[in-house]
């Protein structure tokens, strides 16, 4: 008997202490629960750059991740003399209504007092539900507004090139002021000089230049007359409003040759037999600012002629001299008598090809004419002697 009550009570005593711990454990598990956050606020862009008289703007999100709730809104930190302004489907609004899984977006306006010095401050946006308060850190940077400048730069002010090249710029404008502005571009350039403004391909002489923009600018200069060997400047103008920006450009024309073929007493013509080689006299003469090198001798002749040159190839012509050559015609045996055109060319290694006609006479060989005029007697002999001889009978 006495064993049972003992059991009895030992079952007892365990019943009790099991009840009296899970309190406890119930109370240690929710020491270390943790509420989540339900509202959210931020902007994409926290700090902002602005200069002085600019707007300051910021779009910023609500959001509720598991109820509807209300947030009222306010500026945190805002100094004296500024004003702060959320803006709501084109009202003020001072709260917002957030429903789970829909952003809520509001704009918050910031205005400075007139006299703000340029520098850093720091604002926190806050809103706060039921319960619950967020708060997001906002900075806006001032800075001094930047009067209105322009720059041309390039990397290449100096360009070479014969007076027939085309010489393109690769030119930068810049406004490094705050304000937009209309650039008219124009050019100082000597006579003889074409100079034209292009902008992604095509032509422009006024372009409009954002602030803080940089354009760049193909310039194409073309020469359209003879130039001698030098340097020539030309000056680059940008002008926006009342502030000019201006660089220099140099061009070096380098010398040219240019050839003319002629013939010692200028007259483009000569005289040649058929089937018989005649010398003609030239003269190659260089009209350029460079010396003519390698100059190559060549010619064009009607079928069944030949043309040989004596020197085939020129060394050297200077600028401003002239050098005799021969040019050997033979003409075809069997040319009829009369007028024919041959082309002469002269090449140097570094020009261009110049050519000139001359008409040729040709001419039949002397001695046919000899052998024609003893046919001609003696068929008139032959003649005679027949006449004689049947006029006695």
């Amino acid at each position: 008997m006495l064993r049972k009550r003992t059991f009895a009570l030992l079952v007892v005593l365990l019943v009790i202490l099991a009840f009296s711990g899970a309190p406890a454990l119930a109370q240690g598990g929710e020491t270390s629960r943790i509420t989540p956050s339900t509202l959210t606020l931020f902007t994409r862009y926290p700090v902002q750059e602005v200069a002085l008289g600019e707007n300051i703007d910021f779009n910023l999100t609500l959001r509720s991740s598991d109820a509807p709730q209300i947030a009222h809104l306010e500026v945190k930190g805002l100094p004296d003399g500024w004003t702060a302004t959320f803006r709501g489907g084109g009202d003020i609004v001072r709260a917002v209504y957030v429903e789970p899984d829909d952003d809520t977006t509001i704009r918050l306006q910031l205005e400075p007092p007139t006299d703000v010095s340029p520098g850093d401050y720091s604002f926190a946006v806050v809103a706060r539900s039921e319960g619950q308060t967020v708060e997001f850190p906002i900075e806006v940077t001032i800075k001094d507004k930047l009067p209105p400048r322009l720059s041309l730069d390039t990397d290449l002010p100096t360009l070479r090139g014969t007076p027939s090249s085309t010489f393109r710029y690769d030119v930068k404008l810049k406004n490094e002021g705050d304000e937009e502005l209309s650039v008219n571009l124009l050019a100082d350039a000597p006579p003889g000089f074409l100079v034209t403004f292009k902008l992604s391909g095509k032509e422009v002489t006024s372009i409009p230049v954002a602030a803080n923009e940089t354009k760049r600018l193909s310039v194409e200069v073309k020469t359209f007359s003879e130039l001698s060997a030098d340097d020539y400047p030309i000056t680059l103008y940008a002008q926006g409003g009342d502030v000019q920006a201006s660089i220099d450009l140099t061009i070096e024309i380098t010398g040219q040759p240019k050839l003319k073929i002629t013939a010692p007493d200028g007259r483009l013509s000569g005289r040649a037999y058929a089937g018989d080689s005649t010398p003609l006299t030239l003269v190659v003469q260089n009209t350029g600012s460079a010396p003519a090198r390698n100059v190559e001798l060549s010619a064009s002749a009607p079928n069944g002629w030949k043309v040989d040159f004596e020197p085939k190839t020129i060394p050297e012509i200077a600028a401003g001299k002239k050098i005799e050559v021969t040019a050997n015609l033979q003409p075809a045996e069997q040319a009829v008598a009369g007028d024919y055109m041959v082309t002469l060319r002269a090449r140097p290694q570094d020009g261009a090809t110049e050519s000139s006609e001359f008409r040729i006479t040709v001419l039949t060989s002397t001695l046919w004419g000899v052998v024609g005029v003893g046919l001609i007697a003696v068929a008139v002999v032959v003649v005679g002697m027949a006449v004689v001889r049947f006029g006695r009978r």
